[in-house]
């Protein structure tokens, strides 16, 4: 059992943050380093506390998330995607998740989009696909993407006449990686495509966060799970432009710009810039917090999240990623040519918050679904 998570993500932040290059380097957490954050217990942020985790509220999921991806972006974003898919816990009987987060140093990691089909057979599914955006895969042990459920020939339909869908589970040694992320941004996460071929995965290690029921009672297993990943994404978010903002200030306190008497700090125009960041990052983070420990108390006392609520979480989400982008935006401008090296961490900022937006979890389609939920219009809320 983790004894402070917040506590753990400090003791390593030093050393996530000076191994970022290498990280980068690398397009992966070094290995030593993934070992030490599984050590100190931070993949288990989710897991249940009848399985050795921590069992963690949505805030303190974020402040850790946020602590750790302001050491480095890569590696908050790697930890975000494990313990967003610890979730799947709430859903598996005892012996299943005993063997799959039994395990002290287990990482599980993987995608939700259903890119794979999975064939009904006995006793499970025989599954084939291929997932992009597999973030931390070459250190996870176990991996889980979304699969199509097919039977008889064709796409087995719900009530709602859509295609079922279901998370399937497997060990991380039956999967094969490609080599495919050579990208912008948040280059450490390693996010290639996987892909498994004719694999049979057990009813017991398939998941449907629509319609199975939970199989562990407790507030973070009532707690919407699409709410909570949004949340962690745009944790992520702030810890990037958090990182820039300090980053920012230590720079203008020691940079006597060219043909200068004073440092940068000493400009009217930059002493405005410092203030509007932390501005935009601590206002976005309120909200957040705000946003996230109303709907757990609901979650707490055993009553559903509303949609009114669940759009709400969403919102704030969206609003502290396009903030922390505004904010380190603001942060690398200001910075002036100093930002543009590669040994300046703002350009790595720059490049990995405006990956961090691109998520689907708090893009614009989002946006406007919590605009027609707040107009109390008529719209499709199942994402929420």
């Amino acid at each position: 059992m983790i004894s402070s998570p917040i506590q753990a993500a400090r003791s390593l932040a030093a050393e996530i943050r000076a191994s970022a290059v290498e990280t980068e380097r690398g397009r992966r957490l070094p290995p030593p380093l993934a070992a030490k954050m599984a050590e100190a217990g931070l993949f288990r942020l989710c897991v249940p506390r009848d399985l050795g985790g921590f069992e963690a509220s949505p805030r303190l999921a974020i402040e850790v998330l946020e602590e750790v991806a302001k050491a480095d972006g890569a590696a908050g974003w790697c930890l975000m995607v494990a313990i967003t898919s610890s979730l799947v816990a709430g859903y598996l009987d005892d012996a299943t998740g005993r063997e799959i987060f039994g395990d002290p140093g287990a990482i599980v990691s993987g995608v939700f989009a259903p890119r794979a089909m999975a064939r009904v057979v006995e006793g499970g599914y025989r599954v084939t696909g291929r997932w992009p955006f597999a973030s931390g895969c070459q250190h996870a042990t176990w991996l889980l993407g979304g699969a199509v459920i097919v039977e008889g020939g064709a796409p087995r339909m719900t009530t709602g006449n859509v295609p079922e869908t279901r998370m399937m589970i497997f060990p991380a040694a039956a999967v094969t990686i490609h080599d495919t992320w050579n990208v912008m941004g948040l280059s450490g996460t390693g996010s290639h495509d996987i892909e498994i071929n004719d694999a049979f995965v057990p009813t017991a290690r398939s998941v449907s966060f629509f319609t199975d029921p939970r199989t562990r009672t407790g507030a973070l297993h009532e707690f919407p799970v699409f709410s909570f990943l949004a949340l962690s994404v745009s944790a992520v978010a702030l810890g990037i432009a958090q990182s820039a903002s300090d980053d920012f200030r230590r720079l203008a306190t020691d940079k006597m710009p060219f043909g200068g008497k004073r440092t940068l700090a000493a400009r009217p125009a930059i002493q405005t810039a410092v203030a509007e960041i932390e501005a935009q990052i601590r206002a976005a983070r309120a909200f957040l917090h705000v946003a996230s420990d109303s709907a757990f108390e609901v979650a707490r006392s055993g009553v559903a999240v509303s949609i009114e609520q669940r759009a709400e979480m969403r919102l704030a989400a969206c609003h502290a990623t396009t903030s922390a982008a505004r904010a380190v935006d603001l942060a690398y401008t200001a910075a002036g040519g100093s930002s543009i090296y590669a040994s300046s961490p703002l350009q790595r900022a720059f490049r990995d918050v405006h990956v961090a937006t691109q998520h689907v979890m708090i893009g614009p389609v989002i946006q406007e679904l919590c605009g027609k939920v707040l107009a109390g219009l008529e719209a499709d809320t199942s994402i929420l």
